[in-house]
This record gives C-alpha cells, sequence and structure tokens, in this order.
C-alpha cells in the first residue's frame, strides 16, 4: 500500500477548504487543487513513506510493472499510471471547458483524450456546477455565443450536494462552480480547452488563452435529458456508480468490519477517503490509516482488504 505526497496548486478560483480537509499544515492560501495521484510528466507524485519513500509514480510503475498496474493494464499503458486523482474546491466558476477523446486527442497531437467523474465532497449552499447541454446548437452556432458571452445559455445547470456524483465522457461541456468542493477522478491527461472564462484576468492583468477552435472540434453535441448519475448508497457493501473503459469506481459507506477481495482483479485499486476513519490491513500484514483526505495505492497484487472502522471513501481501478 503507497502514500503520496499531494501536490498542492494555488490557483485564481480556489478556496481554503483542501488544507484542512487533508489535515495538512501548510500556509497556502487559494489551494484550487490536490493532485493525489499523478503520473503527469513534469507533475509526478512521491511516495510519502515506507521503502519506496521519495519515489515518483511512474518510478513505480517501472519498478513493478504489471505487479502494480495488473498485467493487461501495463500492456496497455507501459510505463504511465493510468489515473491522475484530485481534489478540487472552487471559490469561484472554474472556465466553461471541454476535453477531447482519444481519437481527437490523437488528431491535435496530444497523447490522450481525457473522460472523468466528479463526487461532490461538500456542496455550499446554492452551489451548483455545468455539466452537458440543455438545448440542441451547431458548431456555428457555438462559436457565435462564445463570442457573444451567452454560451452558459446553451449548459445544464445544476444544483448539487453533498455526494452527488456526475460522469463527464470526452467531449462533454463542463465547469465546476463556486462552492464545490469535489473529488475528480480522469485518465491521465492534462489537455483542457478553455471554452469561455467570463472575462477573468490572471496575475498579471492578461485575459486567460480560449482555445475555441481546438474545443469546436472535441464537443460532443448531443443533448440529454439527465446528466446526473443516480445510486442508492448502502451500508457496508460497495455500490458501483461509473464503468467505462478508462475507470470503475464504487462508493462504500462503513461502519462494521468488512474485507473486501480483490483476488480476481488484474488491476491497482486507489482509494479515496471522504469522511470519517478506518485503518486497512492487507493479505501481506501491511496495516496504514485510510481517513478523510487521504489517497491510497493498492498494488495490482493484492488479494484483499481488511478495513474497519467508520470511514465513507471511493474506490476505483481500470
Amino acid at each position: 500500500m503507497f502514500k503520496f505526497q499531494p501536490l498542492l496548486k494555488s490557483t485564481i478560483w480556489g478556496g481554503e477548504k483542501i488544507i484542512p480537509f487533508k489535515h495538512l499544515t501548510s500556509q497556502q492560501h487559494q489551494v484550487g487543487e490536490s493532485w493525489e495521484l499523478s503520473g503527469v510528466e513534469g507533475y509526478e507524485t512521491i511516495v510519502s513513506e515506507g521503502p519506496c519513500q521519495g519515489k515518483k509514480l511512474n518510478e513505480l510503475v517501472a519498478m513493478f510493472k504489471g505487479d502494480l498496474l495488473g498485467t493487461d493494464n501495463y500492456r496497455r499503458f507501459g510505463n504511465e499510471f493510468p489515473l491522475l486523482i484530485k481534489f478540487i474546491d472552487a471559490q469561484r466558476e472554474l472556465s466553461i471547458q471541454v476535453h477531447p477523446d482519444e481519437e481527437t486527442a490523437h488528431r491535435q497531437g496530444k497523447p490522450h483524450g481525457k473522460t472523468e467523474m466528479w463526487y461532490v465532497l461538500h456542496a455550499d449552499p446554492g452551489a451548483m456546477l455545468y455539466n452537458g447541454l440543455k438545448r440542441q446548437i451547431t458548431p456555428e452556432e457555438y462559436k457565435k455565443m462564445v463570442e457573444n458571452h451567452t454560451i452558459c445559455d446553451a449548459l445544464a445547470q445544476h444544483d448539487v450536494s453533498d455526494g452527488d456524483v456526475f460522469f463527464i465522457p470526452a467531449g462533454r461541456i463542463h465547469s465546476i462552480c463556486k462552492g464545490c468542493f469535489v473529488a475528480e477522478i480522469q485518465q491521465t491527461s492534462d489537455v483542457t480547452y478553455r471554452i469561455y472564462d467570463f472575462g477573468r484576468r490572471d496575475k498579471d492583468g492578461n485575459l486567460r488563452q480560449l482555445h475555441t477552435e481546438e474545443a469546436a472540434e472535441s464537443i460532443d453535441y448531443t443533448v440529454r435529458s439527465d446528466y446526473r448519475t443516480h445510486y442508492t448508497m448502502q451500508k457496508n457493501q460497495g455500490v458501483q456508480v461509473v464503468t467505462c473503459p478508462y475507470f470503475t469506481t464504487s462508493i462504500y459507506d462503513l461502519d462494521e468490519p468488512m474485507t473486501i477481495d480483490y483476488s480476481e482483479l488484474d488491476s491497482f485499486v486507489v482509494l479515496i477517503g471522504v469522511k470519517g476513519e478506518g485503518t486497512l490491513a492487507d493479505d501481506l500484514g501491511t496495516t496504514t490509516s485510510l481517513r478523510a483526505g487521504e489517497t491510497i495505492l493498492l498494488p495490482a497484487t493484492t488479494s484483499e482488504v481488511s478495513v474497519e472502522g467508520e470511514v465513507i471513501f471511493l474506490e476505483t481501478y481500470v
């Protein structure tokens, strides 16, 4: 079991929830993102404790190969860890944005597309987000609406509460808005096309770059009636909320001991603490804590994990 040092990123829209949520003593302010588990080149997270302390995530993959990722995953992804795990705290709206799918990303010279999901850790009163189109528009209409500052009129707006889940496949326009604190699970990719940024300026007084043409090539213009992921929480069992070619995610809400069997799973597993605190013990006798704000990587060789305590966590794997 591996824990990592978070990469804290201050942003123009960032808030003050991440530091206390993660039980950190940092004096850093406006932390918009904590990269919990990252193999993105130049932004790799580093093992924080144990025999591999100081190793970068992709160095671990190169060392342990299929034993860490899983045999099929290692064949598919090589020495690059395939998921990026973040906590995101929005004190102001993020830009309206979209991510390309694999085919579009490759055509645009990018290594990967980006499909992702959000789990709402906390929503302030009145918090909302954008996810998907609420009415049909053409690529030409999209460009005009960006130019005349009306693009938000075409987007589906969602009021949010703690525990809400949203799946964001590549191509879906979206934005996290003021008052949303979320856990984000996504493909390992830092490709984001900024569609609209509310006319904001960066710390140097410059308007932030928009990617109107790249975004137009990437948007899925399909309109759906419902963009939420609906699920019913169950005590002391996993509830699957998302499954796609890039990750499968479940939620656990435990208040009694439970053993999770991974013996038939050929993949690493990531556990993300949401609320409360528990103790993990794997089949090799290694123990560690899992509390709100902590993220733990289990290698693919893990056969089972026993969990004790009162704890809610996300489980995700490929």
